[in-house]
């Protein structure tokens, strides 16, 4: 009976731990790559106050890195992108992070994301599509910055 209450202590203590253990990881420092494989941006995924998770443009790696978001609209038109808030509203979902939006500065267009890190190479999947479910969109690679 010792060993059963024991057990069920350490499962309730790892479950939890498990099941958050991926978001956590997520909310680091990662480079945005671009479809020939280059480095785009430095960009650092936090976890705030509220408990959602949100996502900055720390650095621009390419091109003029003073250049402003012109295509964007309300709030973030013609504003640097250096320092631009491009993630919005993720949730913990298991091992990803859901229910959030990614904004690509190049068109200034919002689509729905999910973000979770691929078991295999530890690289970050980055969906964004037109649709809620995910089915029309497409998908990015980036790579861990090291906490640099």
């Amino acid at each position: 009976m010792k060993n059963l209450a024991k057990l069920l202590l350490v499962s309730m203590i790892l479950v939890p731990t498990l099941i958050f253990a991926q978001p956590a990881k997520i909310a680091t420092k990662w480079y945005s790559i671009d479809e020939d494989g280059n480095k785009k941006s430095l960009v650092s995924i936090y976890k705030t106050t509220s408990g959602t998770y949100e996502g900055v443009i720390e650095k621009l790696l390419t091109g003029d890195t003073k250049r402003k978001c012109v295509n964007c609209t309300g709030n973030d038109k013609d504003k640097p992108i250096e320092g631009m808030k491009i993630l919005k509203n993720f949730k913990a979902d298991g091992e990803k992070l859901t229910g959030g939006t990614i904004l690509d500065p190049a068109n200034g267009k919002i689509y729905h994301c999910t973000i979770q890190i691929d078991k295999k190479t530890g690289m970050l999947k980055v969906r964004g599509s037109l649709d809620k479910t995910g089915i029309i969109g497409r998908n990015q690679t980036w790579e861990p910055a090291g906490n640099k």
